[in-house]
C-alpha cells in the first residue's frame, strides 16, 4: 500500500488530493509541521525533514508536483494526465512544475518570515517583497484562465491540482482578496471536487498546521 507523510494542508496536500482523486488505497502519516522540528525521529524515515514523503514499494518520493504525475502516470490511463501524443503535452508538463517553482515558491518565503520564524526573526520587508514577486505570476494564471475553465487539454488534469495547491496555500496567508474574477472561479471549481474534500476530510484538523 502507498505511505504518505502529511502535515495538513503544506505542499504535501498535492500528493494526499491526488490519491483521492486517483481513487488508490493509501495510508497517511500526519506529522505536526514543521516535523524535522516536532517530531524529529521523522527524520530516520526521510533524512531531509521535509514533506511530502511518497513511499510506493521501493519507490520514495518528496517533490510534491512530481508525485501527481508519478501517480496519473503509473497507475493510469486516466484522463487526469495528458500523454505525449496530445497537443497540451508540453503545457501540461508547464503548469505542473510552474505551479511548485513559480506559484508556490515565493509564498513559502511570505509563510516563514511571517509565520513560522519566532517573532524576533520575522521580516516583514522580506514578506512583502515576496507577495509583490507573487503577483504577476497570479495574473499570468488569470490570462490563462480569461479563455478556458481548465488549465489544459479541455479537461480538469494534475496540473489543476498542483495550481489548486497554490491558491490554497494563498488562501492560507490572506492573499485570497488579490484572486482575480477568473480565479475566484477556478478556485470554486477545484475546492468543490469531490476527492479536494475528501482530501481535507483525510487530513482533519490533526496535526499542527501553519
Amino acid at each position: 500500500m502507498i505511505e504518505l507523510y502529511h502535515c495538513v494542508d503544506a505542499r504535501s496536500f498535492r500528493a494526499l488530493w491526488a490519491l483521492e482523486e486517483m481513487g488508490l488505497a493509501y495510508r497517511l502519516h500526519l506529522l505536526p509541521f514543521p516535523p524535522r522540528l516536532f517530531q524529529p525521529d521523522y527524520l530516520e524515515v526521510n533524512p531531509l525533514g521535509t514533506i511530502p514523503l511518497m513511499i510506493d514499494g521501493a519507490v520514495r518520493m518528496t517533490e510534491s508536483a512530481a508525485i501527481p504525475q508519478y501517480l496519473a502516470t503509473r497507475y493510469g490511463p486516466t484522463t487526469l494526465a495528458v500523454h505525449p501524443d496530445e497537443a497540451d503535452y508540453g503545457l501540461w508538463l508547464d503548469w505542473l512544475h510552474r505551479s511548485e517553482a513559480t506559484l508556490t515558491f515565493p509564498q513559502t518565503i511570505v509563510l516563514r518570515y511571517t509565520r513560522l520564524e519566532p517573532k524576533e526573526r520575522r521580516v516583514a520587508q522580506v514578506a512583502d517583497d515576496y507577495t509583490q514577486w507573487f503577483l504577476p505570476r497570479l495574473r499570468h494564471l488569470t490570462r490563462t484562465l480569461a479563455d478556458r475553465e481548465w488549465l489544459c487539454a479541455g479537461r480538469f488534469t494534475m496540473a489543476d491540482l498542483c495550481a489548486g495547491y497554490a491558491l490554497l496555500l494563498a488562501r492560507t496567508l490572506d492573499l485570497g482578496h488579490k484572486f482575480s474574477l477568473e480565479i475566484a472561479a477556478y478556485w470554486e471549481r477545484l475546492s468543490a471536487r469531490p476527492a479536494f474534500l475528501a482530501a481535507q476530510a483525510a487530513q482533519g484538523s490533526a496535526g499542527r498546521g501553519f
